[in-house]
């Protein structure tokens, strides 16, 4: 049987910890002003963060993302896919609607092919 004297060996090893609550949110907030907000904002929409939660993040469709049929879509193709590529701990999105979105005078946003 052979043997290996491993007592002089010197292990570098990095332990990954958990982040905090408010770690995972800054980091979200990050994601949304540096790489969201740019893209939603040349529609007038604006994305805002609300809450995070056991890996629910619910945001807020604000400006011409309210009531936006187009919003639903951009929320699960690009911005859900986006957050979870940036910080892992996000699992799931959710939205609500800006009630307010009407009285500050914005109107949802349609794409050309859906104006009449």
């Amino acid at each position: 049987m052979v043997t290996r004297d491993t007592s002089s060996i010197s292990v570098n090893m990095v332990v990954a910890r958990e982040k905090t609550k408010e770690e995972i949110i800054k980091n979200i907030k990050w994601v949304l002003e540096d790489k969201i907000k740019p893209s939603v904002a040349q529609h007038n929409g604006v994305i805002n963060f609300i809450s995070f939660e056991d890996g629910v993040v619910k945001l807020e469709m604000a400006g011409r993302c309210s009531g936006c049929p187009m919003s639903k879509y951009t929320l699960q193709q690009s911005v859900e896919g986006m957050l979870k590529h940036y910080v892992p701990e996000v699992h799931t999105i959710v939205s609500e609607d800006d009630e307010g979105a009407k009285e500050q005078g914005y109107t949802p946003y349609y794409p050309s092919a859906y104006e009449m």
